[in-house]
């Protein structure tokens, strides 16, 4: 993959220069590559992605606990089925209730509709997993939208539902009946988006759990919200109370790093 540096906000009188990172997938890449090293789509056609603290949920090892049984229960057992983005007919009906959705759950023009559709004509939502009752042929109750890639990955986008029908245990519902249907699947990560506040901490009701720190895959869920709760004075790294959890110290989480970079004058940064 080839990286790029974008500026972000600078604090010189901390000696604090930060840069977002941008990865774009080089031919022999698929898209599974780039979510393996920490990174998200930015674009919805796969062609920019973006470096961020995201959660995966390590299939082979998961096993529903007592809350994630007790959360299907509740919910009336979800079944899902998963239905290819071109064989699934989004209708007028459905695109204003996610709009409405959106905007309940996410603020009033977060997801506006253009945004809407550009997703939904992109690579980025290949599948659209549908969810119903478990008790007979009743009407959806609930839509996400995926990235697939078998067995490799799937990426839990964007979660659609009735809000009437058990609001927030609803969408939690969704979400771990779709881990286990990606266990089943034989798929080896499911993908859950950015955790960067307490809010999105519902998403770690999973064991094994998984983050991205920067530099390594983490399974350690005090280091998970040691993050969220505490702002650094310079970067991250530099923090003495964030070391703490650097098995080995700066040096050995240096050299964990799941790629290195190449610089060359030609091509720019090259990531292997």
């Amino acid at each position: 993959m080839k990286l790029v540096f974008s500026e972000a906000v600078a604090d010189p009188t901390r000696y604090v220069y930060p840069y977002a990172v941008w990865a774009f997938p080089e031919s022999s890449e698929t898209p599974a590559d780039l979510f393996a090293a920490g990174f998200l789509p930015s674009a919805p056609d796969l062609s920019r992605f973006y470096l961020g603290r995201q959660l995966r949920v390590p299939l082979a090892e998961w096993r529903a606990s007592s809350e994630n049984r007790r959360v299907l229960r509740r919910a009336g057992d979800l079944r899902c089925e998963l239905v290819p983005r071109e064989r699934f007919e989004v209708t007028p009906e459905r695109r204003a209730a996610w709009l409405a959705f959106a905007d309940a759950r996410f603020g009033c023009g977060v997801m506006p509709p253009a945004r809407l559709d550009r997703l939904l004509s992109g690579r980025v939502i290949s599948h659209v997993l549908v969810f119903r009752p478990d008790s007979g042929d009743g009407p959806e109750c609930g839509v996400a939208l995926m990235y697939l890639e078998a067995p490799r990955m799937a990426y839990y986008y964007y979660a659609f539902y009735d809000l009437t029908k058990m609001g927030r245990n609803l969408g939690m519902a969704m979400m771990t009946r779709a881990v286990a249907w990606a266990q089943e699947s034989g798929l080896a990560h499911l993908h859950l988006g950015t955790c960067y506040s307490e809010k999105s901490l519902y998403k770690t009701q999973f064991e094994p759990m998984e983050f991205f720190n920067g530099h390594r895959w983490s399974r350690n869920q005090e280091e998970l919200r040691h993050l969220l709760r505490t702002q650094p004075e310079t970067h991250r790294l530099e923090s003495v109370e964030y070391q703490a959890f650097l098995e080995g110290g700066l040096s050995s989480s240096a050299a964990a790093s799941q790629f290195r970079v190449e610089l060359s004058a030609s091509s720019g940064p090259r990531c292997h």
